[in-house]
């Protein structure tokens, strides 16, 4: 698994979980093996999801150990409540895998992760996972980019010369420094095949055909960054002051004062991809939505344009020509809907907070 993106497992906690079929499994067949937390189960919000009226939602387990990946409160809580079944969804990776979905699954929804327990999941996927960029481990980890940089730094992880991102693409931590292995390796063995250069450089094969044809010329393998100087414009002298003509009469009536203190109003701009898949964080973790079968109904709705908002590029090209027309009048249709609601929702909680 060092190789693979880190964006399987994300699709699969963003949703593609849904696939899997429900199960319903004896509860003494399910262990709680491996936990993300450090500070154990939460006794009281073990106790609020016993008392829900609602059936529990799915819990997400390992099949080749049977040990819950996502739900051990819920495993908890159906316990307490004398429940001898629960509904399961299985995961078939392996162990690795098996904790990495762990860690991204409980940094979501449900009772997040601490950030002391985000920090030593990172710690954990540089150990097991060197390769990942920054960005990977952040989007497993929940931390930010920066913060998984500089706790990257002090493990042995920093030292690796190639990261793997989410897109599962290799590419070079100093790209320049690739470049200069490229041409070495070139030059030392001018047959090999430019993929297993890029492979040995860590760079693309594209990188490895450039720097050929650059030595081929007798140019550096490492294109100079800096740009050329160029000569400083010819001072120009200034132009004669001419006298400016006399301003029209206005004939507007009189601004007050008050008018002039109060700024204009710009409408809103609308919230952008990364601020929309925020915001259904947010809801998903919501107990109130997830542990009723109408808030769940509305989840799986907003995990439907999540998928939307992650693959609107891929949709557009991959959807098949004959469909693209009567997709376009259902997404103009469903857009309308959308924004009415949008009004009836904001109306609604005006009325209510008033």
């Amino acid at each position: 698994m060092e190789t693979e993106s880190a964006d399987h497992l994300i699709r699969f906690r963003d949703g593609g979980f849904l696939d899997q079929p429900v199960e319903t499994v004896p509860t003494d067949e399910i262990t709680i093996g491996y936990t993300p937390r450090s500070d154990g189960e939460d006794t009281e919000y073990t106790k609020l999801l016993a008392e829900a009226a609602d059936e529990l939602p799915p819990i997400l387990v390992h099949r080749p150990t049977m040990h819950v990946i996502d739900g051990a409160h819920r495993l908890r809580a159906a316990a307490l409540r004398g429940d001898t079944h629960i509904p399961v969804r299985f995961f078939d990776g392996d162990r690795a895998e098996a904790r990495l979905l762990a860690v991204a699954a409980n940094v979501t929804h449900g009772r997040p992760l601490s950030t002391a327990d985000r920090t030593t999941a990172a710690g954990r996927v540089f150990a097991s996972h060197p390769h990942w960029s920054d960005r990977a481990v952040a989007a497993v980890t929940g931390l930010s980019a920066r913060r998984v940089s500089q706790l990257r730094k002090h493990t042995p992880a920093a030292r690796t010369g190639h990261r793997v991102g989410r897109d599962g693409r290799t590419r070079p931590v100093d790209p320049a420094r690739g470049r200069a292995l490229a041409g070495e390796l070139l030059r030392t063995n001018p047959g090999a095949s430019l993929r297993s250069i890029a492979a040995e450089a860590g760079v693309s094969p594209a990188t490895v055909a450039d720097v050929r044809d650059r030595l081929r010329r007798g140019e550096d393998p490492v294109p100079s960054r800096r740009p050329e100087p160029t000569a400083a414009p010819e001072p120009t002298a200034a132009p004669e002051p001419t006298a400016a003509p006399a301003a029209p009469a206005d004939t507007r009536p009189p601004i007050s004062l008050e008018s002039r203190r109060r700024p204009a109003r710009t409408p809103e701009p609308p919230p952008g991809p990364a601020q929309l898949l925020r915001i259904f964080d947010s809801l998903r973790r919501d107990p109130s939505l997830r542990l009723s079968e109408s808030g769940r109904n509305v989840l799986r709705m907003l995990g439907a344009c999540t998928l939307v908002v992650q693959d609107r590029e891929k949709i557009t090209a991959t959807l098949p020509t004959h469909c693209k027309e009567q997709m376009a009048q259902l997404a103009h249709g469903y857009a309308g809907l959308w924004s009415l609601l949008a009004d009836e929702l904001a109306c609604a909680a005006t009325a209510e907070a008033s």
